[in-house]
């Protein structure tokens, strides 16, 4: 994936009637609002990179209704590769093909039901892309509770062992709506 470069420019879908403070870009990028990035670095949390100013060139709203007045200023910034490593024993991915390169630990697969790290590979970062699963930023427990301390919005946090992808799953039935045949 190439880096993204300044000038960092972007347009945003507006899905409610607020924006977020996390936002996910094209390719490895984020964007975190400038209130986010104030409390992450007082915090002295650790794991992302980058911090620079986006300028915001169109918002679409995605419902009817009155454009926003005020669009919060937004920073790129990218979550590290952490030292963190899958764990491929006690992680649940089919179709895995084992890892050609250690370092990296990249691997194909059809579908992952819970996965973990290995013991002792994570050396504390809060946020990060572990090593085997580099489409995924990770967060620690500390990470979870700054987030909800803050009341940060537009994440969703799900325990490793409970995350679930899929794309081959067969879809739930849609039921029949009420006086159709």
């Amino acid at each position: 994936m190439k880096p993204w470069l300044p000038p960092y420019r972007v347009e945003l879908v507006l899905h409610g009637e607020e924006f977020g403070d996390f936002i996910k870009a094209p390719g490895d990028d984020l964007l975190v609002s400038e209130r986010f990035a104030k409390a992450f670095r007082e915090e002295g949390l650790t794991g992302l990179e980058g911090f620079h100013p986006v300028e915001v060139l169109r918002v679409r709203g995605k419902r009817r209704g009155p454009k926003p007045s005020h669009v919060p200023p937004y920073l790129a910034v990218t979550a590290c590769f952490g030292s963190g490593a899958v764990d491929l024993g006690r992680s649940r991915f089919r179709g895995a093909s084992p890892p050609t390169c250690e370092e990296c630990r990249y691997m194909d697969f059809e579908a992952v039901h819970g996965y973990t790290l290995e013991p002792g590979s994570w050396r504390g970062e809060d946020i990060f892309r572990p090593r085997g699963f580099p489409g995924r930023v990770l967060v620690s427990e500390c990470f979870e509770r700054f987030v909800t301390g803050h009341g940060f919005t537009n994440l969703r946090l799900t325990p490793t062992e409970e995350f679930v992808w899929d794309p081959l799953a067969p879809q739930p039935l849609s039921t029949p709506q009420e006086g159709s045949t």
